[in-house]
């Protein structure tokens, strides 16, 4: 062997360099990290004192699909490339806004990141992340944003809610019959004798038999083949989520635009969610239906009781201010009251909280997470959201991937389904 050749085989042997160093982590970047940002002062200061980036040259793998994750990543400087296992790619950028939310932040990293560069970043324990919910064993208590504490509408409210004062939106009786006939081990004979008190009701529930969620080519003329052919425990929730329309009136104009915009939203979230759940094949389609259908309703007294105030008294900038901070609690309020299990109530309160995990199992919470991002997928704001795929949600999915491509050919594919669910349930 030459000269020459011994030593460009050591210098291919060498691994590469990286040409950023380590650095202290300030507060003013994690104050750009999402939900890193979220956390006080106190516990960013007391971080920022001991963390320090790491550095990886260009063409590192810093995590495979597949692999059990150990902490979450967020991107500090330099490029990476995402690939999920369906040859599907993305890049993320340093600086942009999708390096604000984790490469991956799931017990299960659902992509593989290979950097495109050198690259600096920061790793952050699971236990960090999870520990922000750690308080929050009181669902219903409302947490007040020091921004509006003198916010006179949030004042009243407050006021008003700690009280016991809010009126509680009844759960239909319909529901509230088929729902305690079913503790008694009913047949669908009997179950029907019940839904057939409402007429509205009956009539709503052979249609939606009849729409495409429910493929079947002889299409059902009465409530028992409807159903029977949806199954007890399927029309319970159906029965619950056809009745929940009623509860979304107001007499007041600004105030049933809101909630007319709500129930558009539920709506949506919800058939997402009955697709999701039937696609995965992880949890009940008729109950990821209802939940979807209630991860708003706290929504409802708070803005009952907006409508009845003096016009002055508030504005729409306030209720839109307000609104996330109170919808979440008073939503688990309403379906403690009404009876629904634990897994129903905390829906509410985490359905907007995109990093929210609670259990290694894919659950209700989590398919309505993943339905709401879904639902932002080709919007404006799509663009200030986490890849879909980097979610604590996603990597609970089992034998299949979410990537941005994956959850537009689902939308795409079940679009003619979900119109026309929409239309069965809206009406």
């Amino acid at each position: 062997m030459s000269f020459l050749d011994s030593l460009f085989k050591d210098r291919k042997s060498q691994p590469p360099v990286c040409h950023l160093e380590a650095e202290p982590i300030s507060i003013e970047t994690l104050t750009e990290l999402i939900p890193v940002r979220n956390f006080s002062q106190d516990k960013l200061r007391a971080f920022a004192t001991e963390a320090k980036s790491d550095v990886y040259p260009e063409q590192t793998v810093l995590f495979r699909s597949g692999e059990q994750a150990d902490c979450v990543l967020y991107l500090l400087k330099g490029s990476v490339k995402l690939s999920d296992n369906g040859g599907q790619s993305y890049e993320i950028q340093a600086g942009t806004t999708q390096a604000k939310f984790p490469l991956s932040s799931g017990a299960l990293h659902t992509t593989t990141a290979i950097t495109n560069s050198d690259v600096a970043v920061l790793r952050v324990s699971h236990h960090i992340l999870e520990g922000k919910h750690a308080d929050k064993s009181k669902f219903t208590e409302l947490e007040i944003p020091e921004n509006l504490s003198e916010n006179r509408l949030l004042q009243a409210f407050v006021h008003h809610y700690n009280s016991e004062e809010m009126e509680i939106p009844s759960l239909p009786d319909i529901a509230v019959k088929l729902r305690h006939a079913m503790q008694y081990d009913i047949g669908a004979a009997d179950a029907v004798k019940i839904i057939q008190l409402d007429p509205v009701i009956s009539a709503k529930l052979v249609e939606v038999a009849n729409c495409p969620l429910y493929v079947c080519e002889v299409p059902a003329k009465s409530c028992l083949t409807a159903v029977s052919r949806i199954g007890l425990h399927a029309t319970r929730s159906l029965v619950i989520s056809l009745s929940i329309h009623h509860i979304f009136k107001s007499n007041s104009p600004l105030i049933k635009k809101y909630l007319d915009k709500i129930w558009r939203q539920s709506l949506y979230t919800s058939t997402l969610s009955y697709v999701l759940a039937s696609v995965t094949k992880q949890a009940n389609p008729e109950e990821a239906l209802l939940a979807g259908l209630i991860s708003d309703i706290g929504a409802v007294p708070f803005l009952n009781f907006t409508a009845n105030l003096p016009k002055d008294y508030y504005s729409a900038t306030d209720i839109e201010l307000i609104l996330p901070y109170v919808k979440g609690p008073i939503g688990a309020r309403i379906l403690h009251d009404w009876g629904f299990s634990e897994d129903f109530v905390r829906i509410p309160i985490f359905s907007e909280d995109w990093y929210q995990s609670q259990g290694p199992e894919l659950n209700l919470t989590d398919i309505v997470v993943l339905s709401r991002l879904h639902s932002k997928i080709g919007r404006h704001e799509a663009s200030e959201l986490p890849a879909i795929t980097s979610i604590p949600a996603a990597s609970k999915l089992k034998d299949y991937s979410l990537s941005p491509e994956q959850s537009l050919k689902i939308l795409h594919e079940a679009k003619q389904q979900i119109s026309d669910a929409l239309l069965a349930l809206g009406n």
